[in-house]
Order: C-alpha cells, then sequence, then structure tokens
C-alpha cells in the first residue's frame, strides 16, 4: 500500500517528470553519435517524461514565436500535403510524413530548457560522446589490422559506427563548440585551458581531413570559421585564426592524398558530367536538381504532396541508363525536397524557419555561438543534402536549436529578472 502511494505520488510529482526528462533529453544528446536505435528509442521515451512537465501558457507562448511555431507549421503542412498525394503509395507517404514529425520537438525542446538548468550538462555529453569516438577514430585509423569488424565502415577506416557524412557533420559541430568554448575561456585568462580546447577542435577538423573526409564539411568548415571570426575575434586574431586555416588546408593538400582526391574529383565530375554515364557524387547531384525543378514547376504552388518525391523519379526514369536512370529517393537539396512535395508554400516556410533560428540566436555569448553554428552548419550542408529528413543531422538539429534555443531565452529571462530586482 505505501509503495503504491509512493509511486502515485511519483507520477503526480512535476519535478519528478522534469528530473527524469531532463536526464533522458541529455542520454538522447549523448547517444546520437553512436545509435540510431538508441536514440530513436530514449526520443520516445524523453517524450513520455517530458509532456507532464508541459506549461500551457509557456508552451503557448513559444508556439507563438516563429522561432517555435514554425516547425509546427512545417509538420502541418507535410501531414496535410498527404492529402493530395496522388498516385503515391501509402507507405510511401507514411514514410515521408515520418521525416518532418522530429521538428515537432523543438518547441517542446525550448520550453524544457528555458525553464531547466541542464544546457550545460548536455552540451557537456556531446562533447564528451563526440570526443570518445574521436579517439576510437583515431586508433581505429592508425591501427586499421585490428580484428575487430567495426574498424571499416562503408569501406572507411576509422569511421566506426554510422557513416562518414554523419561523423564529419558531428565533428564539425564539436570543432565549432570548442572554438566557442576556448574563446570564451581566453577571454577568462585561462590561457592553457583554451589552448587546450581549440587543439581539441583542430584534432576534430584533422579527423575531417585525413579520415571521414566529407565535400560537405570542407565547404562547411570555412564558412563557419569565417562567421566565428566575423563575430567574434578583433582584427588581428581574425588574421592569426585565417593564417592558421591556410596553415592547415595546405598541409592537408600535401599530406591527406584522399582529401586532394575528393577536392579535385569533384571538378572533374562536374566538367566530364553525363547523364548517360556511371553514377558519381557531384553527376548525381545535377541530375538530380535538374529533375527536381522540372517537378516543382509542375506544381509550383502546393507541390506533389508528402512522400512524392520517389514517385516522381519514378516517372522519369523509364528506358533511361547511367545517372538518369537513377529513381532516388532524396534530391540531395532540402529546400527542393521540400518544394517537390509541398511546392513554394512549403519551401517558404523552410527558409522563414531558418531564418527564424538564426534571428533566435543573435546577440553575444556561447549560447548564441553554439545555436548559430548549428543552423549555419545545417543551412549550408542543405545546399548539398536533405539533412533534415536525415536521422542523424535531422536530430542534430532540433536537439541543438531546442535546446541551445531553450537556454538562451533562460539567460535572457534571468538577464530581464536581475535587471528588475536592481531598478525596482
Amino acid at each position: 500500500m505505501q509503495l503504491r502511494e509512493t509511486l502515485a505520488m511519483m507520477l503526480r510529482d512535476k519535478a519528478h517528470w522534469a528530473r527524469l526528462a531532463d536526464g533522458l533529453a541529455i542520454a538522447v544528446v549523448a547517444s546520437l553519435p553512436w545509435s540510431t536505435s538508441a536514440t530513436g528509442i530514449l526520443s520516445i521515451l524523453w517524450l513520455i517524461a517530458v509532456i507532464p512537465t508541459l506549461d500551457g501558457a509557456e508552451l503557448r507562448r513559444v508556439l507563438c514565436t516563429p522561432a517555435g511555431g514554425l516547425p509546427i507549421l512545417l509538420c502541418l503542412l507535410a501531414l496535410a500535403g498527404m492529402l493530395w498525394a496522388a498516385g503515391v503509395p501509402l507507405a510511401e507517404r507514411l514514410d515521408g510524413i515520418k521525416s518532418y514529425l522530429k521538428f515537432l520537438a523543438i518547441p517542446l525542446l525550448i520550453v524544457q530548457f528555458q525553464r531547466s538548468g541542464q544546457a550545460a550538462m548536455a552540451m557537456k555529453a556531446f562533447l564528451i560522446s563526440c570526443g570518445v569516438l574521436l579517439l576510437l577514430s583515431w586508433v581505429l585509423f592508425a591501427m586499421p589490422r585490428l580484428p575487430w569488424a567495426w574498424t571499416s565502415r562503408g569501406g572507411r577506416v576509422g569511421v566506426p559506427v554510422k557513416d562518414y557524412i554523419s561523423q564529419s557533420s558531428e565533428f564539425t559541430a564539436c570543432a565549432m563548440l570548442l572554438m566557442g568554448l576556448a574563446w570564451a575561456t581566453w577571454r577568462e585568462r585561462q590561457r592553457a585551458f583554451a589552448i587546450a580546447l581549440a587543439l581539441l577542435a583542430l584534432a576534430f577538423v584533422l579527423n575531417i581531413l585525413w579520415i571521414s573526409i566529407s565535400r560537405t564539411a570542407l565547404v562547411a568548415i570555412p564558412v563557419l570559421v569565417l562567421l566565428f571570426a566575423v563575430r567574434h575575434l578583433p582584427w588581428k586574431a581574425t588574421a592569426g585564426l585565417l593564417m592558421t586555416g591556410v596553415v592547415v588546408a595546405a598541409l592537408a593538400w600535401w599530406f591527406a592524398p584522399e582529401m586532394r582526391d575528393n577536392v579535385t574529383g569533384l571538378w572533374s565530375e562536374v566538367r566530364d558530367f553525363d547523364p548517360g554515364a556511371a553514377p558519381t557524387r557531384a553527376g548525381e547531384r545535377i541530375e538530380f536538381w535538374k529533375k527536381s525543378i522540372g517537378f516543382i514547376a509542375d506544381a509550383p504552388l502546393i507541390g506533389h504532396g508528402t512522400g512524392s518525391i520517389r514517385d516522381q523519379f519514378r516517372h522519369t526514369v523509364e528506358g533511361q541508363s547511367g545517372m538518369a536512370g537513377v529513381a532516388s529517393s532524396n534530391p540531395h537539396n532540402q529546400t527542393l525536397a521540400v518544394a517537390i512535395q509541398l511546392g513554394l508554400a512549403g519551401a517558404a516556410v523552410l527558409i522563414a524557419l531558418w531564418i527564424a533560428h538564426v534571428l533566435l540566436f543573435r546577440g553575444e555569448g556561447l549560447i548564441a555561438w553554439a545555436g548559430t553554428a548549428i543552423v549555419v552548419q545545417n543551412i549550408v550542408s542543405s545546399l548539398f543534402n536533405s539533412h533534415l529528413f536525415d536521422f542523424t543531422q535531422g536530430w542534430g538539429y532540433v536537439l541543438g536549436v531546442g535546446i541551445a534555443g531553450g537556454a538562451l531565452l533562460r539567460s535572457r529571462d534571468q538577464a530581464v529578472a536581475a535587471g528588475a530586482a536592481a531598478n525596482p
């Protein structure tokens, strides 16, 4: 009887559920670099735990903001898009809507971490988790003959879990976060710690250049470094950072032949593009983008419906060979992926969502930089991939924006409260 009453009290205790939700959110963040299954299971448990903690007034306030409301609007538009996906099999419509559902977590995370003080712990969990993966990656790269089944994933030594695109994306985010931490500690005159953080950031970047080589990351990193310099550094420090970047790039060009071949191969793939030829990464993108623009022109306003991408490509591959004969389910561009399904209306909501999240993180401080880096990285990578629809990158965006957004609003609320207390 006493045990039953204790359990009943715990179920009614919002503080208990809040602590549980915080712990599960941190666990989701820590699991993301390693396992899609663990992340999926933990995210469901997190949702169950966070719902009893929600306050209706707080949730309405977040939903009335562009940062919290636009993800919901995009989901609702995708849900409605299932109705006009004429001729698309139900399984493909359901698979299409699954790509959008994760966006529902953004306002919930904002509400949770606007109330919770555990955002820093979530950030540490992500860095530690990726740090362990970084160490394992370098060990496997240095000792490729180790008798482990996971020393190579997709033919890449040093990519023990998931794939090189996911690993490079996560390591890019870690490098940018560590740069922000290094600058913050440097300004606090903790010089030795700042240098250690900068060197750790460099270790993540070098892994991308030597091991988890991704063309998308090679574009995103210079953009983010330049943005960091413009946003935070005086001109002398900016010059020093850019010179360091040039030196690292030059060394990588000479001592990382696979990275060099990736870059030079891009130009040859574009130059020699032939729709009927054997598939190449750049060639497939060119072909998919050309076809996608045609699909959008056929239904410009509201698109062909949710889950219709594969169906549209299927209609264009009959009698074709090479890259022209690939019935893709992914146009490798986030805006095109939304516009094919939901038209220019959906694309406008997506772009507005990105703008709203960039504006949310305007201002100074580590939290603002972390959120900005996550959003800008996604915008850049989404030029060449549909990363919001991919599991790891999509959940990385949702968790990053939700947790950092809630933490930033919390800090602003505390600043307002402190100002009001100082000036009664």
